[in-house]
């Protein structure tokens, strides 16, 4: 039985496990997004919220503290300047896990983490939506904000898959090149 068992192991020892989600947290913190499995997403969440709440107290104990966790000066430089300026007044809730689908070869479920206040296409949307004009809530204005923040994650995904898949267009048309030479 499963009772009172939260942690998931992810097929991997505490010590490989451990190490997995710094790489990933400090991937993260660098490159503001990244592509993962779910079940990896959902982890690190767990591992990086914690860190980025810890960043936003600018002292010399949380940075040791911070750095004990991800071992990269650079992640953490960035996350104590740039990361907590933009997440001062959120009270939790730093990122974002967006499904993608599964992976081709072993049919795993794929997601995207991202960042909340680093995603300029969805800061944008919010802003032209706000409704700041009215005084009374609606049920209509609800499904049309929603609508089209989902209208805008579905785009962000498909700019995030292109930029991804772009690379890879470049290695083929080189790749063609040099055979063909």
């Amino acid at each position: 039985m499963r009772h009172g068992k939260k942690v998931n192991h992810l097929g991997r020892t505490k010590s490989h496990r451990s190490a997995l989600l710094s790489n990933m947290a400090v991937s993260l913190i660098k490159s503001k997004r990244i592509t993962t499995t779910v079940a990896k997403a959902k982890e690190l969440r767990k591992y990086a919220e914690p860190l980025i709440t810890k960043s936003k107290n600018d002292t010399t104990h949380s940075r040791r503290v911070v750095f004990s966790y991800l071992q990269d000066k650079e992640a953490v430089t960035e996350l104590f300047t740039t990361i907590s300026e933009k997440v001062a007044e959120r009270n939790g809730g730093y990122t974002r896990i967006i499904k993608l689908g599964t992976r081709l070869g072993d049919n795993a479920e794929m997601a995207l983490i991202e960042l909340v206040d680093f995603n300029e296409n969805l800061l944008s949307t919010d802003g032209d939506s706000s409704g700041a004009g009215k005084s009374r809530r609606s049920r209509r204005g609800k499904k049309k904000s929603s609508e089209e923040t989902v209208e805008a994650v579905a785009e962000t995904t498909e700019e995030v898959v292109a930029e991804e898949a772009a690379p890879a267009e470049e290695a083929n048309d080189s790749s063609e090149e040099e055979k063909e030479d």
